[in-house]
């Protein structure tokens, strides 16, 4: 009996600690559960898995990359794409620059040489014509023909070669310039391309997080839509809490509450309310008596700095409200 009695007075006590500040006017206490934001982690391309770098429970921060995919196939025409690009910008840094000193050099020298065979033709269908007309039988019709169609064909050798080095001269024509812009431009926007689907191969954190669930291990085939890690954020992080209808009166946002938790129940963690939802919740008929108004409840966040991370996702938690002291935000 004395066993039985110390019990029920050490339960009893334990009852009045935990609620004691509840006739506390200055103080509202209410409960909820810990809610955290989580992300959903997934590759941008789909391919093979070849590396996953975090286990469960991993801290990660943003920009940290934790897994990665076969790229191979495609760092292979990355290196093709680059070396198209270099031929590319060499093509148009060639016709920039026009014809060398040489080539003009050469040019002339080749229309010089034609000039001086079309002379020489010239010259000889002028004899074979005077043959002709002396009648003497030294030549024949044919043979006179022959050297006047190889005095036209040098003619036109030295018309070809001429506007060759004119051609030379004037360099290449500005639409071949903006051409060959355009396929280097072209060639260059295949190879970021590229570029950019090997990156996608690396899976990085967008924030900082700890990691809840591995989904896929590597050598698994997965899709953009395959979600490869389940990320918890460690910022923010608050506790979902409502209050009845007779007490939204009293609170406000801003106002300073402690959580506390059955694991920890000596060491609050501190907090503030940052939401107070303007609709009610569980709302037993659209049209309301006064009496049952008092049933209606309010969906309120009290955001927490949880620094030593002692809260986690779901976890049962009593907030107490200190709804006499004056809002961080109002104080000056």
């Amino acid at each position: 009996m004395i066993l039985l009695l110390i019990a029920a007075l050490a339960a009893g006590g334990w009852y009045w600690w935990s609620h004691r500040s509840s006739a506390d006017p200055n103080e509202l206490t209410v409960f909820g559960n810990v809610d955290i934001r989580q992300v959903s982690l997934a590759f941008d391309n789909g391919g093979r898995i070849t590396e996953l770098r975090v286990e469960e429970g991993d801290r990660v921060t943003a920009g940290q990359i934790i897994g990665l995919l076969d790229t191979k196939t495609l760092t292979l025409q990355a290196e093709q794409a680059a070396s198209q690009v270099e031929a590319q910008r060499q093509t148009l840094l060639r016709l920039r620059n026009g014809s060398r000193p040489e080539e003009i050099e050469q040019a002339r020298a080749q229309l010089a040489s034609a000039e001086a065979s079309a002379t020489r033709a010239d010259q000889d269908y002028a004899r074979a014509t005077d043959l002709q007309r002396s009648a003497s039988g030294a030549i024949t019709q044919q043979t006179v023909d022959q050297r006047r169609a190889d005095a036209q064909v040098a003619r036109a050798k030295v018309n070809e070669l001429r506007a060759a080095l004119e051609l030379a001269q004037a360099g290449p024509r500005a639409e071949d310039i903006a051409g060959a812009e355009a396929q280097l431009k072209a060639a260059e926007a295949n190879l970021a391309l590229l570029k950019h689907q090997i990156d996608q191969g690396q899976l990085r954190v967008p924030v900082d997080a700890v990691v809840r669930s591995r989904l896929h291990e590597p050598g698994d085939i997965v899709t953009p839509s395959s979600a490869v890690f389940s990320l918890a954020l460690t910022e923010p992080k608050w506790v979902r809490v409502y209050v009845s209808e007779p007490d939204l009166g009293r609170i406000r946002p801003g106002m300073e509450a402690r959580v506390f938790t059955d694991s920890h129940p000596d060491r609050p963690v501190d907090g503030k309310i940052g939401y107070i939802s303007s609709v009610a919740e569980f709302t037993p008929k659209s049209v309301q008596t006064e009496e049952l108004r008092t049933n209606l409840v309010y969906e309120v966040r009290i955001v927490v700095s949880d620094t030593d991370n002692v809260l986690r996702l779901g976890q049962p938690a009593t907030v107490r409200i200190s709804t006499g002291a004056v809002p961080k935000e109002t104080a000056s």
